[in-house]
């Protein structure tokens, strides 16, 4: 018999990039280096510059989107991706630098509890801080979406986080790739199907390059936007999601 994969043997890192020749095969080395074990799928999501070519020479898988979906649609490739390959678990990382690769394995552990895992920026590691509509978005969403969840909530819109076989299975089929999307309504989608989540403490960092994707515009519309997210969420019907296979095979 053979010896059983660890869980970051299991998990797949999966990484949305669009442009990010700049700090993509950093990221993928460093990620490699704090998270020995785990497997790297970067998705280039229509990028026009060299990122795919950079991340496979990091080591990473690379999924090539023909054009540009943005993270949710990205995020959804690769949770699809992961669940053919038979990866119990997926842990998203921004491919610009901004999260550091150490809180990985803390992550994961807690999906031995949970089926989603948030790493919060706002809950008492790091100097991480944001300020005006953006600041207050996130702490009326952090308090809805702590009340949908049954759990106390300081970040719903970090994209540092873990899903296990449930979730996985889940946001292959439903994973919105609306603007917001990928984070609030995530969260809705995962509460309404019984999933449990939690979230752990990690620091954030500067980007290591690329180009920023959000803009003081985008800034100044942030509460509308994330509001509308919210009430998209909270229309829809709910969605269901049954236990996957157990997985045998990871290729």
């Amino acid at each position: 018999m053979g010896v059983m994969p660890t869980a970051l043997e299991r998990t797949l890192i999966v990484m949305p990039a669009f442009n990010e020749e700049e700090a993509v095969g950093d990221v993928v080395r460093e990620v490699y280096e704090k998270a020995p074990g785990v497997s790297v799928l970067v998705v280039d999501d229509g990028s026009t510059d060299a990122t795919a070519r950079v991340a496979g020479a990091a080591g990473a898988r690379v999924l090539r989107l023909p054009i540009n979906l943005g993270v949710g649609g990205a995020m959804r490739a690769g949770f699809k991706y992961a669940l053919s390959k038979g990866f119990a678990n997926v842990v998203q990382v921004d491919s610009d630098g901004q999260h550091d690769p150490v809180g990985i394995e803390q992550l994961v552990n807690e999906l031995d509890r949970f089926d989603l895992v948030l790493g919060a920026r706002f809950a008492g590691v790091g100097d991480y801080a944001v300020r005006g509509p953006r600041q207050w978005a996130m702490r009326v969403l952090s308090s809805i979406l702590s009340g949908l969840t049954k759990t106390k909530l300081t970040d719903t819109t970090s994209g540092f986080r873990a899903s296990g076989p449930r979730a996985v299975a889940l946001f292959a089929q439903h994973y919105p790739s609306e603007y917001l999307g990928d984070t609030v309504e995530s969260l809705v989608i995962a509460s309404r199907a019984k999933l449990t989540v939690a979230q752990v403490p990690v620091a954030m960092r500067p980007r290591a390059g690329g180009v920023p994707s959000h803009n003081p515009y985008k800034a100044a519309v942030y509460l509308g936007r994330a509001g509308m997210a919210l009430f998209v969420a909270l229309i829809r019907p709910p969605v269901t999601v049954s236990p996957p296979a157990e997985a045998a095979v990871i290729a």
